[in-house]
Order: C-alpha cells, then structure tokens, then sequence
C-alpha cells in the first residue's frame, strides 16, 4: 500500500552545524504540503543547536503548509536534548519502530 500523506527521511550523521545545511537543503525540495514529515533519528549519533534550529524551522514550514512534523527514533541523548530545550513540544516526539503506524496526534 502506498501512502502519499507522508514522507520519511532517514538521518544517519550526526546533526551538528557542519550537517544540518545539506538536510535542509534536501528537505526544501520536497513537497511536504498536507503531510506529515517523519524524520527518523534513530540512527543520529549527536544533536547540537543547529539541529534544533533545523527541526523548528522545519515545524514551522510544515505548519504553514498544512502538514506535521514527527521525530522518530531519537535516542537517549537526543530525546533528552528535545526534552530540556522543550522543542518536543513543538512537533510528536515518536518512540523507535512506531512510525509507520500511522498514528500521529496534533501539533
């Protein structure tokens, strides 16, 4: 079954400054009206600033166009790092292996 409602991408560097410029150079080509962006940290080693920078940013585009922001996967560092700076309230925080579920509350 395809599902057009959704894009996922799949990071597997560390997000840090030197990173963050070329995801969002990908992620500005994609069309992401109406969907829910999943982006998959379960494979990110690191997180600094410049990645929240990135994913708020990313939440504000899709809330402008109509569509959400998941973040799945994030290992424990990360989701630590969403939870002190409380941008996981920004956009759904979604546990590894949960993505595909379909199941994405508001935000």
């Amino acid at each position: 079954m395809s599902r057009t409602d959704r894009t996922v991408i799949t990071v597997s560097r560390e997000m840090d400054l030197q990173t963050c410029p070329a995801l969002a150079e990908a992620t500005s080509v994609i069309p992401l009206a109406g969907k829910t962006l999943y982006l998959d940290l379960s494979e990110v080693p690191f997180m600094d600033s410049s990645s929240l920078n990135l994913l708020i940013m990313l939440r504000r585009r899709l809330h402008t166009e109509g569509g959400r922001l998941a973040v799945t996967g994030p290992q424990a560092q990360r989701e630590r790092l969403l939870q002190l700076t409380q941008a996981s309230e920004l956009f759904t925080v979604i546990p590894s292996g949960t993505a595909g579920s379909g199941a994405v509350p508001a935000s």
